[in-house]
């Protein structure tokens, strides 16, 4: 791990929150920083951290108690979602797509769903997945065509399902599918939970991903893919709300994915320019090279308050689909300027694909993309502030 500078220091993070904030930055050092490059060059999915992950009681513990996990809250994800994020990204995202789509389930579920498929994710006995996003559709949640329908004792699943996460690896997905045709198109859809070895369900991985690639996303296709009666998650036509809701909090996770990556560009190149000599000086002595690592910081710290900001609004339940669309806009594109600038300041050596800071900025164009697009969050962000 690179130079700590405080960047993730306790400081806006509530005092209960502390002690799994330690956790994860202990578990990240020891296990996910040592293999990062490592993966990402392999391109395949780290089984041996995830399995790590799940014995130290950081994967799926939002689960609540009463299901076998640890009921950790937004506060205490947001800082394993620094952590994680700014030893790197794709094992990161491996790590907290393991239990996936499980929120839906323990919110909105039946006891006997939650004892059936949220226990063992909790105890670390299987993986799950979030199947919303189609090939020709990603963030216009009431314009996906992937159609369940009814039939004698359940439903009947035909579709396509792009950007799984465990598509391929997962022993159950929470899939969102349209179920009614009426004119308001938000009161079509619905949440089934559907095991990956079904008949009828087939998932390959979408190859050579640029970022993030220690992670695997899949590419489902569904024919007449039968689940029972007992699948479908809460009530008919209530998908869409749901995942309204479950958005805003993933949101300000996420937000915890950018800063995460933005301490990461900072410290790469806080130590390059502090290690490195140039016309007969050392580089972080050029004013402009500071100003540089100035501005970085700044926008870091803003960033990262306004997320720190955007979990209280959520937790307290106070307008929080504005402050988790601002968190998560500002952080993920604080991340991507902060490692355009990381790279700037590396000169040549930036392209070299062994350095952290190259990894970093393949990974920042990611989450500025998932969970929303950065446009449709600033389209939340005019509605929702009227």
């Amino acid at each position: 791990m690179n130079t700590d500078l405080g960047l993730l220091d306790e400081s806006l993070v509530p005092e209960h929150a502390h002690d799994v904030k330690r956790e994860a930055r202990e578990f990240a050092e020891e296990h996910i920083a040592p293999v990062a490059q490592e993966h990402f060059e392999a391109d395949d999915y780290p089984w041996e951290v995830l399995e790590a992950g799940q014995e130290a009681g950081l994967v799926g513990q939002d689960i609540p108690e009463e299901y076998g996990g640890r009921g950790l809250d937004i506060y205490q994800l947001l800082a394993i979602a620094e952590e994680f994020y700014r030893a790197d990204a794709g094992i990161g995202l491996t790590l907290m797509l393991a239990s996936f789509g499980n929120e839906l389930v323990y919110d909105y579920g039946s006891d006997e769903q939650c004892e059936e498929y949220v226990r063992p994710v909790a105890e670390g006995d299987q993986i799950s997945g979030l199947a919303v996003s189609e090939p020709q559709t990603g963030s216009d949640l009431a314009g996906m065509t992937t159609e369940a329908e009814k039939v004698d004792g359940g439903y009947e699943l035909t579709g396509e399902k792009y950007w799984v996460g465990n598509a391929v690896e997962g022993d159950w997905l929470t899939v969102y599918a349209k179920t009614g045709d009426s004119e308001d198109r938000y009161g079509n859809y619905s949440l089934f939970i559907v095991e990956t070895d079904r008949d009828g369900y087939e998932a390959e991985h979408i190859p050579e991903k640029m970022g993030m690639r220690a992670s695997k996303q899949g590419h489902i296709v569904m024919e007449d893919c039968f689940v029972p009666e007992e699948n479908l998650i809460g009530a008919e036509g209530g998908g869409f709300y749901m995942l309204a809701d479950f958005f805003n909090h993933g949101r300000v996770v996420v937000g915890g994915h950018g800063i995460g990556l933005a301490a990461a560009a900072i410290e790469e190149a806080w130590d390059f320019v502090h290690d490195r000599e140039a016309f007969n000086r050392n580089i972080s002595e050029f004013q402009s090279v500071q100003h540089d690592l100035a501005d970085m910081r700044t926008e870091f710290e803003a960033a990262r308050s306004l997320n720190w900001r955007a979990a209280e609004k959520l937790h307290e339940g106070d307008n929080a689909g504005l402050w988790a669309a601002m968190a998560k806009l500002k952080s993920t594109e604080t991340a991507v300027d902060c490692a355009e600038r990381g790279m700037q300041l590396h000169g040549g050596r930036s392209i070299l694909t062994e350095r952290r800071i190259a990894r970093v900025y393949r990974d920042v164009r990611i989450p500025v993309i998932y969970e929303g697009a950065s446009e449709v969050q600033r389209n939340l962000v005019y509605r929702q502030s009227q």
